[in-house]
Protein backbone atom coordinates (compact mmCIF):
# COMPACT_ATOMS: atom_id res chain seq x y z
CA UNK A 1 0.00 0.00 0.00
CA UNK A 2 1.28 3.37 -1.08
CA UNK A 3 0.71 6.18 2.13
CA UNK A 4 -1.13 9.44 0.72
CA UNK A 5 0.81 12.68 1.14
CA UNK A 6 -0.17 14.24 3.94
CA UNK A 7 -2.12 17.80 3.13
CA UNK A 8 -1.08 20.78 5.16
CA UNK A 9 -3.43 21.74 7.53
CA UNK A 10 -5.01 25.25 6.93
CA UNK A 11 -7.19 26.01 9.59
CA UNK A 12 -10.07 28.25 9.43
CA UNK A 13 -12.45 29.41 11.92
CA UNK A 14 -16.42 29.78 11.18
CA UNK A 15 -18.34 32.18 13.57
CA UNK A 16 -21.20 34.47 13.69
CA UNK A 17 -24.09 35.96 15.34
CA UNK A 18 -26.01 39.52 14.76
CA UNK A 19 -24.59 42.34 14.16
CA UNK A 20 -25.52 46.25 15.85
CA UNK A 21 -26.00 47.67 12.35
CA UNK A 22 -25.60 46.88 8.91
CA UNK A 23 -22.87 49.24 8.16
CA UNK A 24 -20.57 47.68 10.05
CA UNK A 25 -19.26 44.20 11.86
CA UNK A 26 -19.96 44.84 15.08
CA UNK A 27 -21.82 42.43 17.10
CA UNK A 28 -24.36 43.53 19.31
CA UNK A 29 -23.69 41.06 22.16
CA UNK A 30 -20.67 38.90 22.34
CA UNK A 31 -21.79 36.57 24.76
CA UNK A 32 -24.36 35.33 22.04
CA UNK A 33 -21.41 34.69 19.52
CA UNK A 34 -21.79 31.58 17.42
CA UNK A 35 -18.59 30.03 17.55
CA UNK A 36 -19.23 26.94 14.57
CA UNK A 37 -16.07 25.37 14.81
CA UNK A 38 -12.45 25.14 13.34
CA UNK A 39 -11.75 23.27 10.23
CA UNK A 40 -8.74 21.96 8.54
CA UNK A 41 -9.71 23.56 5.43
CA UNK A 42 -11.36 25.79 3.30
CA UNK A 43 -13.85 24.20 1.77
CA UNK A 44 -14.88 22.48 5.04
CA UNK A 45 -14.96 25.46 6.52
CA UNK A 46 -17.33 27.22 3.51
CA UNK A 47 -19.33 24.34 3.92
CA UNK A 48 -19.94 24.97 7.58
CA UNK A 49 -20.67 29.10 6.59
CA UNK A 50 -22.80 28.62 4.25
CA UNK A 51 -25.28 25.67 6.09
CA UNK A 52 -25.32 28.63 8.93
CA UNK A 53 -25.89 31.97 6.56
CA UNK A 54 -28.47 29.73 4.63
CA UNK A 55 -30.33 29.33 8.09
CA UNK A 56 -30.02 32.67 9.41
CA UNK A 57 -30.93 33.69 5.35
CA UNK A 58 -34.24 34.95 7.22
CA UNK A 59 -32.58 37.19 10.04
CA UNK A 60 -31.14 40.22 8.42
CA UNK A 61 -28.44 40.96 10.70
CA UNK A 62 -26.79 37.60 11.36
CA UNK A 63 -23.79 37.20 9.68
CA UNK A 64 -21.03 34.51 9.89
CA UNK A 65 -17.80 34.32 8.66
CA UNK A 66 -14.77 32.51 7.60
CA UNK A 67 -11.33 33.41 9.07
CA UNK A 68 -8.17 32.23 7.55
CA UNK A 69 -6.26 31.17 11.32
CA UNK A 70 -3.29 29.88 9.38
CA UNK A 71 -2.75 33.52 8.42
CA UNK A 72 -2.33 34.35 11.69
CA UNK A 73 -0.35 31.82 12.66
CA UNK A 74 1.99 31.64 9.58
CA UNK A 75 1.75 35.06 8.16
CA UNK A 76 4.63 34.51 6.02
CA UNK A 77 2.62 31.68 3.75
Amino acid sequence: MVAEPEQKQLLHLVFGGELSSLEGVTFKDLAKLDVVGVFPNYASAHTAWKAKAQATVDQAQTRYFIVHLHRLLDPET
